[in-house]
Protein backbone atom coordinates (compact mmCIF):
# COMPACT_ATOMS: atom_id res chain seq x y z
CA UNK A 1 0.00 0.00 0.00
CA UNK A 2 1.02 3.62 -0.46
CA UNK A 3 0.82 5.94 2.56
CA UNK A 4 1.32 9.68 2.94
CA UNK A 5 2.09 10.95 6.44
CA UNK A 6 1.82 14.67 7.10
CA UNK A 7 4.64 15.01 9.60
CA UNK A 8 6.13 11.59 10.13
CA UNK A 9 9.38 12.55 11.87
CA UNK A 10 8.32 12.82 15.53
CA UNK A 11 6.45 10.70 18.10
CA UNK A 12 3.06 9.53 16.71
CA UNK A 13 3.80 10.32 13.08
CA UNK A 14 7.17 8.60 13.22
CA UNK A 15 5.68 5.51 14.85
CA UNK A 16 3.04 5.31 12.10
CA UNK A 17 5.76 5.58 9.44
CA UNK A 18 7.77 2.78 11.04
CA UNK A 19 4.69 0.56 11.36
CA UNK A 20 3.85 1.06 7.68
CA UNK A 21 7.43 0.41 6.59
CA UNK A 22 7.39 -2.74 8.69
CA UNK A 23 4.53 -4.00 6.53
CA UNK A 24 6.40 -3.24 3.34
CA UNK A 25 4.36 -0.17 2.40
CA UNK A 26 5.61 2.68 0.25
CA UNK A 27 5.69 5.75 2.51
CA UNK A 28 5.94 9.45 1.68
CA UNK A 29 6.38 12.02 4.45
CA UNK A 30 5.57 15.70 4.12
CA UNK A 31 7.44 17.69 6.75
CA UNK A 32 9.38 20.87 7.46
CA UNK A 33 12.79 19.22 7.35
CA UNK A 34 13.70 19.93 10.96
CA UNK A 35 14.03 16.25 11.86
CA UNK A 36 15.36 13.34 9.84
CA UNK A 37 12.60 10.88 8.87
CA UNK A 38 13.05 7.11 9.15
CA UNK A 39 15.16 5.52 6.46
CA UNK A 40 13.29 4.19 3.46
CA UNK A 41 10.73 6.97 3.00
CA UNK A 42 10.32 9.58 0.30
CA UNK A 43 10.39 13.14 1.67
CA UNK A 44 8.55 16.27 0.59
CA UNK A 45 9.24 19.52 2.41
CA UNK A 46 6.85 22.32 3.34
CA UNK A 47 5.55 24.37 6.25
CA UNK A 48 1.77 24.19 6.60
CA UNK A 49 1.72 27.47 8.51
CA UNK A 50 3.20 29.39 5.57
CA UNK A 51 1.04 30.85 2.76
CA UNK A 52 2.70 28.61 0.15
CA UNK A 53 3.43 25.79 2.55
CA UNK A 54 1.75 23.05 0.51
CA UNK A 55 3.51 23.88 -2.77
CA UNK A 56 5.74 20.80 -2.78
CA UNK A 57 2.77 18.55 -2.07
CA UNK A 58 0.67 20.21 -4.76
CA UNK A 59 3.45 19.85 -7.34
CA UNK A 60 4.03 16.19 -6.57
CA UNK A 61 2.19 13.68 -8.77
CA UNK A 62 1.89 11.01 -6.10
CA UNK A 63 -1.31 9.19 -5.17
CA UNK A 64 -1.87 7.26 -1.99
CA UNK A 65 -4.19 4.71 -0.47
CA UNK A 66 -4.38 6.84 2.66
CA UNK A 67 -3.03 9.96 4.33
CA UNK A 68 -2.34 10.20 8.07
CA UNK A 69 -2.45 13.67 9.62
CA UNK A 70 -1.35 14.42 13.20
CA UNK A 71 -1.92 18.21 13.12
CA UNK A 72 -2.79 19.83 16.48
CA UNK A 73 -3.18 23.54 15.78
CA UNK A 74 -5.45 25.64 13.51
CA UNK A 75 -8.02 23.33 11.85
CA UNK A 76 -7.80 25.26 8.57
CA UNK A 77 -4.41 23.58 7.99
CA UNK A 78 -6.17 20.21 7.98
CA UNK A 79 -8.86 21.58 5.68
CA UNK A 80 -6.29 22.93 3.20
CA UNK A 81 -4.39 19.66 3.09
CA UNK A 82 -7.54 17.56 2.80
CA UNK A 83 -8.88 19.64 -0.07
CA UNK A 84 -5.56 19.34 -1.89
CA UNK A 85 -5.46 15.58 -1.42
CA UNK A 86 -9.09 14.76 -2.21
CA UNK A 87 -8.94 12.61 -5.33
CA UNK A 88 -5.30 11.71 -4.71
CA UNK A 89 -5.74 9.71 -1.48
CA UNK A 90 -8.34 7.08 -0.76
CA UNK A 91 -8.78 7.72 2.96
CA UNK A 92 -8.00 10.55 5.38
CA UNK A 93 -6.86 9.41 8.83
CA UNK A 94 -6.84 12.21 11.36
CA UNK A 95 -5.08 11.59 14.67
CA UNK A 96 -7.43 13.41 17.00
CA UNK A 97 -7.84 13.29 20.77
CA UNK A 98 -10.32 12.31 23.43
CA UNK A 99 -10.16 15.98 24.39
CA UNK A 100 -12.85 16.59 21.75
CA UNK A 101 -15.51 15.39 24.19
CA UNK A 102 -17.45 18.03 26.11
CA UNK A 103 -16.22 18.54 29.65
CA UNK A 104 -16.77 16.81 31.94
CA UNK A 105 -16.46 13.56 30.04
CA UNK A 106 -18.38 10.89 31.97
CA UNK A 107 -16.85 7.58 33.03
CA UNK A 108 -17.26 4.99 30.31
CA UNK A 109 -17.52 7.63 27.59
CA UNK A 110 -18.04 6.16 24.13
CA UNK A 111 -17.62 7.67 20.69
CA UNK A 112 -21.22 8.91 20.96
CA UNK A 113 -20.49 11.14 23.95
CA UNK A 114 -21.26 14.85 23.47
CA UNK A 115 -18.54 16.86 21.76
CA UNK A 116 -17.12 20.32 22.42
CA UNK A 117 -19.01 23.19 20.87
CA UNK A 118 -17.67 26.09 18.86
CA UNK A 119 -15.28 24.17 16.61
CA UNK A 120 -15.10 24.81 12.85
CA UNK A 121 -13.18 23.22 10.00
CA UNK A 122 -11.91 26.56 8.67
CA UNK A 123 -11.03 28.10 12.04
CA UNK A 124 -7.73 29.44 13.23
CA UNK A 125 -6.14 28.15 16.42
CA UNK A 126 -8.28 28.50 19.55
CA UNK A 127 -7.69 25.82 22.18
CA UNK A 128 -6.63 22.19 21.98
CA UNK A 129 -10.09 20.54 22.24
CA UNK A 130 -11.66 22.81 19.60
CA UNK A 131 -8.62 22.64 17.36
CA UNK A 132 -8.75 18.86 17.35
CA UNK A 133 -12.50 18.80 16.82
CA UNK A 134 -12.09 21.30 14.00
CA UNK A 135 -9.53 19.00 12.41
CA UNK A 136 -12.05 16.16 12.58
CA UNK A 137 -14.67 18.33 10.91
CA UNK A 138 -12.20 19.27 8.17
CA UNK A 139 -11.42 15.63 7.41
CA UNK A 140 -15.07 14.56 7.33
CA UNK A 141 -16.23 17.63 5.40
CA UNK A 142 -13.67 16.96 2.65
CA UNK A 143 -13.42 13.17 2.45
CA UNK A 144 -16.88 12.24 3.71
CA UNK A 145 -17.84 10.01 6.60
CA UNK A 146 -17.04 6.78 4.74
CA UNK A 147 -13.52 7.80 3.73
CA UNK A 148 -12.35 9.47 6.92
CA UNK A 149 -11.07 7.86 10.12
CA UNK A 150 -10.93 9.83 13.38
CA UNK A 151 -8.46 8.40 15.88
CA UNK A 152 -9.38 9.84 19.28
CA UNK A 153 -6.24 8.97 21.15
CA UNK A 154 -5.97 9.08 24.92
CA UNK A 155 -2.74 9.35 26.90
CA UNK A 156 0.11 8.29 24.59
CA UNK A 157 3.41 6.96 25.95
CA UNK A 158 6.40 5.24 24.42
CA UNK A 159 9.58 5.85 22.40
CA UNK A 160 10.02 9.25 20.71
CA UNK A 161 7.76 10.95 23.26
CA UNK A 162 8.17 14.72 22.94
CA UNK A 163 5.58 15.68 25.55
CA UNK A 164 7.67 14.78 28.59
CA UNK A 165 5.54 12.45 30.70
CA UNK A 166 7.20 9.03 30.77
CA UNK A 167 10.67 10.52 30.04
CA UNK A 168 10.33 12.64 33.17
CA UNK A 169 9.48 9.66 35.36
CA UNK A 170 12.35 7.65 33.93
CA UNK A 171 14.83 10.48 34.36
CA UNK A 172 13.65 11.19 37.90
CA UNK A 173 13.80 7.56 38.98
CA UNK A 174 17.20 7.12 37.33
CA UNK A 175 18.57 9.79 39.72
CA UNK A 176 17.83 7.41 42.59
CA UNK A 177 16.95 8.08 46.20
CA UNK A 178 13.46 8.46 47.64
CA UNK A 179 10.86 9.30 44.98
CA UNK A 180 7.46 10.84 45.64
CA UNK A 181 5.09 8.18 44.33
CA UNK A 182 1.50 9.45 44.10
CA UNK A 183 -1.05 7.05 45.51
CA UNK A 184 -2.99 4.99 45.67
CA UNK A 185 -0.44 2.57 44.29
CA UNK A 186 -3.17 0.38 42.77
CA UNK A 187 -4.67 3.33 40.85
CA UNK A 188 -5.84 1.97 37.46
CA UNK A 189 -4.35 3.78 34.46
CA UNK A 190 -5.45 4.06 30.84
CA UNK A 191 -2.88 4.90 28.17
CA UNK A 192 -1.59 3.56 24.87
CA UNK A 193 1.90 2.75 23.68
CA UNK A 194 2.57 4.82 20.57
CA UNK A 195 3.64 1.67 18.72
CA UNK A 196 0.33 -0.03 19.50
CA UNK A 197 -1.49 3.07 18.28
CA UNK A 198 0.53 2.99 15.06
CA UNK A 199 -0.07 -0.72 14.50
CA UNK A 200 -3.80 -0.21 14.94
CA UNK A 201 -3.82 2.76 12.54
CA UNK A 202 -2.11 0.91 9.69
CA UNK A 203 -4.35 -2.07 10.32
CA UNK A 204 -7.40 0.20 10.21
CA UNK A 205 -6.24 1.55 6.84
CA UNK A 206 -5.99 -2.00 5.51
CA UNK A 207 -9.49 -2.77 6.82
CA UNK A 208 -10.84 0.53 5.42
CA UNK A 209 -12.31 1.53 8.76
CA UNK A 210 -14.07 4.86 9.09
CA UNK A 211 -15.64 7.03 11.74
CA UNK A 212 -14.43 7.86 15.28
CA UNK A 213 -12.57 5.48 17.58
CA UNK A 214 -11.43 5.99 21.16
CA UNK A 215 -7.87 4.70 20.97
CA UNK A 216 -6.35 3.96 24.34
CA UNK A 217 -5.92 0.83 26.42
CA UNK A 218 -8.82 -0.68 28.33
CA UNK A 219 -9.19 0.92 31.79
CA UNK A 220 -6.82 -0.62 34.29
CA UNK A 221 -4.38 -1.97 31.70
CA UNK A 222 -1.75 -1.04 34.28
CA UNK A 223 -1.65 0.64 37.67
CA UNK A 224 0.48 3.51 38.95
CA UNK A 225 2.45 0.91 40.88
CA UNK A 226 3.03 -1.15 37.72
CA UNK A 227 4.26 1.92 35.85
CA UNK A 228 6.68 3.21 38.48
CA UNK A 229 8.07 -0.22 39.37
CA UNK A 230 8.68 -0.80 35.67
CA UNK A 231 10.66 2.47 35.63
CA UNK A 232 12.77 1.26 38.55
CA UNK A 233 13.49 -2.04 36.79
CA UNK A 234 14.28 -0.42 33.45
CA UNK A 235 16.72 2.11 34.87
CA UNK A 236 18.26 -0.21 37.46
CA UNK A 237 18.39 2.75 39.82
CA UNK A 238 18.83 2.58 43.59
CA UNK A 239 15.42 4.12 44.16
CA UNK A 240 12.85 3.92 46.92
CA UNK A 241 9.28 4.70 45.90
CA UNK A 242 7.53 6.62 48.69
CA UNK A 243 3.80 6.13 48.23
CA UNK A 244 1.96 9.25 49.37
CA UNK A 245 -1.75 9.91 49.87
CA UNK A 246 -3.41 11.99 47.16
CA UNK A 247 -4.73 14.47 49.74
CA UNK A 248 -1.21 15.29 50.93
CA UNK A 249 -0.04 15.84 47.37
CA UNK A 250 -2.94 18.13 46.53
CA UNK A 251 -2.61 20.04 49.82
CA UNK A 252 1.00 20.75 48.87
CA UNK A 253 -0.20 22.55 45.73
CA UNK A 254 1.21 19.96 43.33
CA UNK A 255 -0.62 19.88 40.01
CA UNK A 256 -1.81 16.44 38.90
CA UNK A 257 -1.04 15.40 35.32
CA UNK A 258 1.51 18.21 34.83
CA UNK A 259 3.86 18.17 37.82
CA UNK A 260 3.29 14.47 38.41
CA UNK A 261 2.77 13.23 34.85
CA UNK A 262 0.16 10.54 34.10
CA UNK A 263 -1.24 10.71 37.65
CA UNK A 264 -4.54 12.32 38.60
CA UNK A 265 -6.46 11.88 41.87
CA UNK A 266 -8.52 8.67 41.92
CA UNK A 267 -11.92 10.38 42.13
CA UNK A 268 -13.45 13.26 40.23
CA UNK A 269 -14.05 14.56 36.74
CA UNK A 270 -10.43 14.55 35.66
CA UNK A 271 -9.86 10.90 36.53
CA UNK A 272 -13.10 9.88 34.81
CA UNK A 273 -12.08 11.74 31.67
CA UNK A 274 -8.49 10.53 31.50
CA UNK A 275 -8.53 6.95 32.74
CA UNK A 276 -12.07 5.57 32.35
CA UNK A 277 -12.97 5.72 28.65
CA UNK A 278 -14.88 2.99 26.85
CA UNK A 279 -12.65 1.46 24.15
CA UNK A 280 -14.75 -1.55 23.20
CA UNK A 281 -15.10 -0.35 19.61
CA UNK A 282 -11.33 -0.27 19.05
CA UNK A 283 -10.78 -3.54 20.88
CA UNK A 284 -13.42 -5.11 18.67
CA UNK A 285 -11.40 -4.14 15.59
CA UNK A 286 -8.17 -5.69 16.83
CA UNK A 287 -6.54 -3.21 19.23
CA UNK A 288 -3.81 -4.99 21.20
CA UNK A 289 -1.88 -3.28 24.00
CA UNK A 290 1.54 -4.51 25.08
CA UNK A 291 2.53 -4.86 28.76
CA UNK A 292 3.58 -1.71 30.58
CA UNK A 293 7.07 -3.12 31.11
CA UNK A 294 7.64 -3.18 27.34
CA UNK A 295 6.49 0.42 27.01
CA UNK A 296 8.78 1.60 29.79
CA UNK A 297 11.79 -0.46 28.68
CA UNK A 298 11.43 0.68 25.07
CA UNK A 299 11.21 4.31 26.13
CA UNK A 300 14.26 4.03 28.39
CA UNK A 301 16.26 2.33 25.64
CA UNK A 302 15.41 5.14 23.21
CA UNK A 303 16.09 7.81 25.83
CA UNK A 304 19.55 6.46 26.60
CA UNK A 305 20.34 6.15 22.88
CA UNK A 306 19.73 9.88 22.39
CA UNK A 307 21.79 10.91 25.39
CA UNK A 308 19.15 10.97 28.10
CA UNK A 309 17.49 14.26 27.16
CA UNK A 310 14.06 13.88 25.59
CA UNK A 311 12.87 16.35 22.95
CA UNK A 312 10.21 18.80 24.11
CA UNK A 313 7.44 20.16 21.92
CA UNK A 314 7.37 23.95 22.25
CA UNK A 315 3.56 24.00 22.22
CA UNK A 316 3.25 21.73 25.27
CA UNK A 317 3.81 22.57 28.92
CA UNK A 318 6.99 21.30 30.54
CA UNK A 319 6.23 18.35 32.81
CA UNK A 320 7.72 17.38 36.15
CA UNK A 321 8.13 18.30 39.78
CA UNK A 322 10.78 20.65 41.14
CA UNK A 323 13.24 18.65 43.29
CA UNK A 324 12.91 21.10 46.20
CA UNK A 325 9.14 20.72 46.22
CA UNK A 326 9.46 16.95 46.11
CA UNK A 327 11.94 16.94 49.00
CA UNK A 328 9.70 19.18 51.08
CA UNK A 329 6.61 17.04 50.55
CA UNK A 330 8.54 13.86 51.26
CA UNK A 331 9.81 15.34 54.50
CA UNK A 332 6.35 16.49 55.56
CA UNK A 333 4.32 13.50 54.41
CA UNK A 334 6.81 10.75 55.03
CA UNK A 335 5.23 8.44 52.49
CA UNK A 336 4.96 4.67 52.65
CA UNK A 337 8.16 2.91 51.54
CA UNK A 338 7.75 0.37 48.76
CA UNK A 339 8.82 -2.98 50.15
CA UNK A 340 7.90 -4.97 47.02
CA UNK A 341 10.78 -7.24 45.97
CA UNK A 342 12.45 -6.04 42.79
CA UNK A 343 13.21 -9.43 41.31
CA UNK A 344 10.58 -11.65 39.75
CA UNK A 345 7.84 -9.04 39.54
CA UNK A 346 5.51 -9.13 36.58
CA UNK A 347 5.75 -6.45 33.90
CA UNK A 348 2.03 -6.37 33.15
Amino acid sequence: MRLLVLGGTEFVGRAVVEAALGRGWEVTVFHRGRHRPPAGVRSLHGDRTAPDGLTALAADDGTWDAVVDTWSAAPRAVLDAARLLRGRAGRYVYISSRSVYAWPSPPGATEDTSLVEGAAADAGATDYPRDKRGGELAAVETFGAQDSLLVRAGLILGPYENVGRLPWWLTRIARGGPVLAPGPRDLPLQYIDVRDLADWVVGAVEKELSGPYNLVSPPGHATMDDLLRACVRATGADTELRWTDPEMILDAGIEPWTQLPVWVPPVGEMYDAVHRANVSRAVGTGLVCRPVGETVAGTWRWLTEIGGVAPQRPDRTVKGLDPEVEARVLAEAGGVPDTTPREGASDD
